[in-house]
């Protein structure tokens, strides 16, 4: 029997579809959600490289089961009320996936639109428990670890290295800076380690003289504070203008090089603990590459947990054959990845089962060494 050439056609169409000849897929969006302006702008910066240098790669390499990645970028400031702004947004324009939020602060009230719209976030960078703590979360996800984590790392390292004998334990009455800062409090305190202040101050402030005067007043030599670079690099500045001896320390919220900008010589020797150096480990060689290639910054604490962030939404599309956030979140809990932090596994709240933070010291030409 002969067939007309349009009949013949369709046939053919038919019979692709029939057997899974691929098909044109249609673009899987992402929408990036963080500072891009703003006090902690830079931490947008970060992200950006690492989620744009695994796009890259991904649509390199046919993209995410045969789907294409694009992305938007979406800005909250880090502040909560925008984050809930943004989220709505996302939600509206119909976007099932989530690089983001980037500070606890703005995550939290943000993740719980996500999850009741069935998208699926991951925080590359919001490390406070109370994202994902208590909570029954199927959609909520994190490339980092959290102040559970972080914040013992510091205190062993205060009570095993440093051994001070006054401690004050300063946060900025955020999310995130508060909650790692009683952390640290907590395990300071149960190794009988005097933290003769806790007390938060406002972000935003120039002028901290006031708890520096508290400092001085109680004879501290170790200042633990909870918070990012700006208030850092100006209570760094300030106590040593002031007198202040004391060693200070902060968690991955005050490691970026506009400390240094804000400090200057007084950031000499600032404690950090950050997530370990992906950047130096041998089998990121290929990713080091590709950030090099795109003339992008790789050495920051954001870059590769945005990058691996892209990575496992990637390879959970192509593992569960499926662009269904459900069908995604699912695969994602039940399998481990290969990424540029190491081989990455979530519990059922969306938390990493392991991540490892390091102590650096800071120096004041904004480089760092680990410290002894």
């Amino acid at each position: 029997m002969k067939l007309t050439s349009s009949l013949y056609l369709a046939a053919i169409s038919a019979s692709l579809i029939t057997f899974g000849a691929p098909v044109h897929a249609e673009p899987l969006k992402i929408a990036v959600a963080g500072p891009m302006s703003g006090s902690v702008a830079q931490y947008g910066d970060m992200v950006k490289a690492g989620v744009l240098t695994a796009i890259d790669q991904v649509n390199a390499n046919g993209g995410a089961n045969g789907n294409k990645i694009d992305v938007v970028f979406m800005d909250d400031a880090c502040e909560p009320k925008q984050a809930v702004a943004v989220a709505n947004k996302i939600v509206s324009q119909g976007i099932k996936y989530v690089i983001g939020h980037l500070c606890s602060g703005s995550s939290i009230p943000a993740s719980d639109i996500y999850e009741n719209e069935g998208i699926v976030m991951i925080t590359p960078s919001a490390t406070a428990p109370q994202l994902t703590e208590g909570k029954k979360r199927k959609f909520i996800f994190r490339t980092i670890g959290r102040d559970d984590q972080q914040g013992p790392a510091a205190a062993q390292y205060i009570i095993m290295k440093v051994k001070p004998r006054k401690v004050a334990v300063l946060h900025d009455k955020q999310s995130y800076g508060q909650g790692i800062a009683s952390s640290v409090k907590k395990d300071l305190e149960a190794a009988k380690i005097p933290v003769v202040i806790f007390e938060g101050i406002n972000a935003g402030d120039s002028d901290y003289s006031a708890i520096i005067t508290k400092l001085k007043s109680q004879g501290v030599d170790f200042v633990y504070f909870g918070g990012y670079h700006p208030e850092m690099g100006l209570l760094l500045r300030q106590a040593r203008e002031q007198g202040v001896k004391a060693q200070f320390m902060g968690p991955e919220g005050v490691g970026n090089k506009d400390v240094t900008a804000i400090a200057g010589p007084a950031s000499e020797g600032m404690l950090v603990t950050l997530p370990a150096d992906f950047s130096t480990d041998p089998a990121n060689a290929g990713v080091m590459k590709a950030f090099a290639d795109k003339k992008r910054d790789a050495n920051g604490p954001f870059q590769m947990p945005a990058y691996a962030a892209i990575k496992i939404i990637a390879d959970s599309v192509s593992g569960a054959k499926s662009t269904d956030p459900t069908k995604v979140a699912e695969y994602m809990h039940q399998h481990t990845f290969d990424t540029p932090i190491g081989k990455v596994s979530y519990d059922a709240q969306g938390d990493l089962k392991a991540f490892r933070f390091v102590v650096y010291k800071w120096h004041q030409d904004a480089t760092k060494t680990a410290a002894n």
